[in-house]
């Protein structure tokens, strides 16, 4: 199981993070999808097939870009 917590900009409310949680999460290979609004902090766990490139593709494409 691999995991990564990064920052997402776009986020800004319910909304954003409940968007993010739907999309990402219905990626095959992905365990767990946190999104907090607060800190604009979303924390994603994941295994094969998923990989971070999948999920950082995504993301780019609903319009939630994860920060440098």
């Amino acid at each position: 199981m691999q995991s990564k917590t990064f920052t997402v900009p776009a986020i800004s409310c319910h909304h954003c993070t409940h968007t993010i949680q739907n999309e990402v999460g219905e990626i095959q290979g992905v365990a767990k999808v946190e999104a907090d609004v607060a800190t604009k902090q979303v924390k994603v766990e994941w295994d094969n097939p998923a990989t971070w490139e999948q999920i950082r593709d995504l993301l780019i494409e609903i319009e939630y870009p994860a920060a440098d």
